[in-house]
């Protein structure tokens, strides 16, 4: 089965089970996150205080980790709620924002990681960046344009290999790979980047394909063709208005993409 297929196969899914993601994530974006998640057919929950946490991991499908507003309180708690997640083999989504930027992301990051095995890692060219090892030039929560040489499959193959997941690095063509197959993806419109909050929404909506579905990389691979497509469905109704009613179009398009979206819009290659 070709990639467009398999991914509308999993969009279905998700529709079909409605899995329960917990989020541990950005409050800038936590809004935007959970009507997302509700957009494609999932179910958000938000929980980040140690006293629970691990007990609402235990009763979801999936689990996403966004380091987006970092803060010592959660940071316990994201680690906890991956363990958990691990033993239940429930998929961790690890959305390492910012990574490179400070030294207590870069810890987090690192200590997440050491930690909690992730089934999916999603980020910008320069947070992967920092994940494979290199030396990165983060630019807040953007891709620095000093690392916009790095090679993203190349990195993207050696984060999937060192953590045994799928890496998936989103930008202008965006790379999934578990370390073997890959997937390029070229869909998107640049109006995604003047609204804050895209990125979280994408992991969320990562979370959700894992949550209904076993295969990673399709998983990723559909959630962030999601957001794509429904950027592009957005600027031709509200692009000219402004980033207002294109922000809120995101979210009326992931409620309706459809099949024939999937396969007639997609824009994907596989090897």
């Amino acid at each position: 089965m070709d990639i467009l297929s398999s991914i509308a196969q999993a969009a279905q899914a998700v529709r079909d089970k409605v899995p329960l993601v917990h989020h541990i994530t950005n409050y800038v974006t936590v809004n935007d996150c959970a009507n997302a998640v509700l957009a494609i057919g999932a179910s958000p929950i938000m929980s980040d205080d140690i006293g629970e946490c691990a007990d609402i991991t235990a009763i979801s499908q999936a689990l996403v980790v966004n380091m987006g507003t970092l803060n010592q309180r959660t940071i316990q708690s994201m680690i906890a709620s991956g363990k958990r997640a691990n033993e239940l083999g429930i998929p961790v989504v690890f959305d390492p924002v910012g990574a490179g930027a400070s030294q207590l992301r870069n810890d987090t990051a690192k200590a997440f990681l050491e930690q909690v095995t992730p089934a999916v890692i999603r980020g910008n060219l320069s947070e992967v960046s920092f994940l494979a090892g290199l030396e990165v030039a983060t630019k807040g929560v953007d891709t620095a344009e000093a690392d916009a040489s790095n090679d993203p499959v190349a990195v993207a193959k050696t984060v999937a290999q060192k953590y045994g997941c799928v890496a998936a690095i989103t930008g202008a063509v965006d790379v999934i790979t578990d370390g073997t197959r890959l997937v390029k993806l070229a869909n998107g419109h640049p109006m995604l980047s003047k609204v804050t909050g895209t990125g979280c929404m994408t992991s969320g909506l990562t979370g959700a394909f894992c949550g209904a579905n076993s295969d990673y990389l399709v998983a990723a691979a559909g959630a962030i063709l999601s957001m794509s497509l429904a950027g592009e469905l957005s600027f031709a109704q509200y692009g000219e208005v402004g980033t207002g009613h294109f922000h809120m179009g995101i979210l009326d398009a992931l409620s309706k993409l459809t099949e024939k979206d999937y396969l007639e819009r997609g824009n994907a290659d596989e090897t």
